[in-house]
């Protein structure tokens, strides 16, 4: 007896039905739905509530943790130039571990159900309705869960009082990832620098899904090799 293949009904809740869908799931959630009014995720109102995120939410919450941790730097015998320096250094690894995340968990294949359900609050609900501007950024809550073990890592890797003010600028990053992501999905940008970010990355979205990782920039698809190739120039008429 074959089994029958399970079809998500869009009007219910989602979270829950994506994990039916099983190895059909990657299939599914690379096919978008392009529409500003996303879906229910939760059929609890509570739970709802914390699905839906503002963009401006995050410089509100995040600017001054970073102005804090900076100062923390400052105050233990850094001079301003050298916090300075230690923040650009946070915010270009932050560009790396952006691309990591976005290519080897927002982009993992999932079969099973609690993989596909998890997997799809991460990220897949994003690459199924894009243009959800109140799924797009991500809740201060999981990005304080994320930031554990990067703190964790550069306290590691790093001293006492450097860490901070990288630290620091790794969240100034997120920030700026974040902010940008949102722009390149609802901005119309009129300078060609823009323009191009924001080609590239729809290309990912509605082209090909395994290239083209970075957001704020496309230093490290450059690096590891995952530019995607350049979409076929329009004749004109």
């Amino acid at each position: 007896m074959v089994a029958q293949k399970f079809n998500v009904d869009l009007s219910k809740p989602l979270v829950f039905q994506v994990g039916h869908l099983g190895e059909d799931y990657e299939e599914w959630v690379h096919q978008p739905i392009v529409s500003k009014e996303g879906p229910r995720f939760f059929e609890n109102d509570f739970l709802e509530m914390f699905t839906r995120t503002k963009w401006w939410v995050i410089p509100v919450v995040w600017i001054p943790v970073v102005c804090w941790l900076v100062t923390m730097s400052i105050r233990m015998g850094h001079a301003v130039p050298q916090a300075a320096l230690m923040v650009v250094g946070g915010i270009l690894l932050w560009t790396l571990i952006e691309y990591a995340l976005h290519r080897f968990l927002f982009h993992i294949r999932t079969s099973s159900y609690w993989a596909n359900t998890l997997h799809y609050l991460l990220h897949g609900c994003h690459h199924k309705h894009p243009m959800d501007g109140l799924r797009l950024v991500f809740p201060p809550a999981a990005t304080a869960i994320l930031c554990v073990p990067i703190w964790c890592l550069i306290r590691l890797l790093t001293t006492p009082t450097t860490a901070p003010a990288i630290f620091g600028g790794g969240l100034l990053g997120y920030v700026m990832y974040d902010c940008t992501h949102y722009y390149l999905h609802h901005g119309q940008p009129s300078k060609d620098t823009a323009r191009d970010m924001k080609k590239f990355h729809l290309n990912h979205h509605y082209r090909i899904h395994n290239k083209g990782f970075g957001i704020t920039s496309p230093l490290w698809d450059i690096v590891f090799g995952t530019l995607p190739p350049p979409m076929p120039s329009r004749k004109s008429s």
